[in-house]
């Protein structure tokens, strides 16, 4: 097609153009982030308004797995192509395109190659905008958790110490009791029960204060390799009964890390011990252990159901189970979090692809 353009037509084009990116700013600076399929749909409607031959002309916007276009596609097409960028980093592109029998690459006009990255640029600028308010929200929401976790570290530090006077008193004057029934053996099984119950919630006072961080920790450089592997055979008949294959990789022979060697065997036993009981039958879990300058990393991984996304801030509270009444206390990962704190260590957990769930835990080596 001819490529000359009178005056009036070149008043024309710049007038459509300026619209076009009045309105594609205004509808970016309005935008809710809430859609952006949406938003793009809008912005190649209005591009392709303001290229010189709207009717014969698509537009293709696209980025990562989502993109829209506006007008109908065509194959075999000459195009112009402007690269959608965020931080630098190629994001996805912008592309308007003719029809090759009919239009030659001699039809697009300088000012709609500059318009195309003027668009492509300010799309580019709406995703860092996008990005940035999402870690701000990331960011927010986990202040918050460590704000919640912490006063829940001093209300259950109060509570276990306010726990321990009397039933230190219970298990006390319960063993004097038995002394004055010894010839009594229902009376004698009966302060059985009550000391094994009284012991039983003395544990449940301990992993509360181990969530805390109140309990005294003996440090001291260990092979936490041969600690992780007697965690692991204490296991041996739960991995049996679901005949569940277990694989532990180590990135070197011999791992040497400063930790409370029975804390460490705490977290590794939890976290082992649900990855069981999440795992379906002849499912695998698989263990890395991977020494870094500066932290080793522990990755436990199962192929079970995963953590739904309504209980992933709450899982290291304490008391919160996804397990049924019954089955669990909600106390282990609150404890296995008390511990890695107080350690300085992080614990996080994050999808295993294709099924399942990945705790990672980071313990620093200085």
């Amino acid at each position: 097609m001819d490529n000359f353009i009178s005056i009036e037509d070149k008043l024309n084009e710049r007038i459509k153009e300026l619209t076009c990116l009045y309105k594609v700013s205004s509808l970016i600076r309005n935008d809710n982030f809430k859609s952006t399929k949406s938003l793009l749909k809008q912005i190649s409607v209005s591009v392709r308004k303001a290229i010189r031959f709207p009717e014969e002309a698509f537009v293709e916007i696209k980025i990562g797995d989502c993109s829209v276009i506006a007008g109908e596609k065509i194959e075999d097409a000459i195009f112009l192509i402007s690269a959608i960028k965020s931080f630098k980093k190629i994001k996805g592109a912008i592309t308007v395109g003719y029809a090759r029998q009919k239009f030659s690459e001699n039809t697009f006009l300088n000012e709609e190659k500059l318009l195309l990255k003027k668009v492509a640029s300010e799309i580019g600028d709406f995703l860092e905008r996008n990005e940035i308010n999402e870690k701000e929200e990331i960011a927010k929401r986990q202040i918050e958790r460590a704000g919640r976790l912490t006063i829940l570290g001093e209300i259950t530090a109060g509570i276990a110490h306010e726990l321990n006077t009397p039933l230190a008193n219970i298990l006390g004057f319960t063993e004097l009791l038995k002394e004055r029934y010894k010839e009594d053996k229902v009376g004698r099984e009966d302060l059985e029960k009550v000391i094994n119950s009284a012991i039983y919630s003395r544990e449940v006072v301990k992993k509360l204060m181990f969530f805390s961080c109140e309990m005294p920790q003996q440090m001291a450089s260990i092979n936490i390799n041969a600690t992780i592997d007697e965690s692991i055979s204490l296991l041996k008949p739960n991995f049996k009964k679901k005949n569940i294959h277990l694989n532990v990789l180590y990135s070197s022979d011999q791992i040497n890390l400063k930790v409370d060697k029975i804390q460490l065997t705490q977290v590794i036993f939890n976290l082992v011990i649900n990855a069981i009981y999440f795992s379906p039958v002849n499912g695998k879990i698989n263990i890395i252990v991977d020494e870094q300058p500066n932290v080793v990393q522990i990755e436990i991984s199962d192929e079970g159901k995963g953590i739904e996304s309504i209980n992933s801030e709450n899982i290291f509270n304490p008391f919160f189970s996804s397990k049924p009444v019954g089955e669990g206390s909600g106390l282990g990962l609150s404890v296995v979090h008390g511990i890695i704190k107080s350690h300085k260590g992080t614990i996080i957990h994050k999808p295993n692809v294709p099924k399942g769930t990945t705790f990672v835990v980071c313990f620093p080596k200085n």
